[in-house]
């Protein structure tokens, strides 16, 4: 059962994580984040982040280099919450699927 307050960090987070990647995608022209939900732990130290990455082929190396500059990304986001928050939480990113697994479903269905 998610709280109110770890409902409301987590609309901040998405808010903010979209922002920054949005900036970072800016940059690399053909590829789209976008962070689809966010789950905070009750204790608010861990934050798994859900993405949704355009286009599916180049998702799992996007995956890889976005978990490699996790720190940094945290960095950043501290950054814009420091008024909000008094500690960030750690960030762990995961590929949202569930359009692949909805567009499939469709497509089952349609034969």
């Amino acid at each position: 059962m998610e709280t109110t307050r770890q409902a409301k960090i987590a609309r901040l987070l998405q808010k903010e994580l979209s922002e920054i990647f949005r900036q970072q995608t800016a940059k690399t022209h053909g590829t789209l984040v976008s962070v689809s939900a966010v789950r905070v732990s009750p204790d608010l130290s861990i934050a798994k982040v859900y993405l949704s990455i355009f286009p599916a082929e180049k998702s799992q190396e996007l995956l890889e280099s976005i978990k490699t500059s996790a720190k940094t990304i945290r960095y950043e986001l501290a950054q814009k919450v420091r008024f909000q928050l008094r500690k960030c939480p750690e960030l762990s990113f995961y590929i949202d699927d569930s359009l692949d697994y909805i567009e499939n479903i469709d497509k089952l269905l349609g034969k």
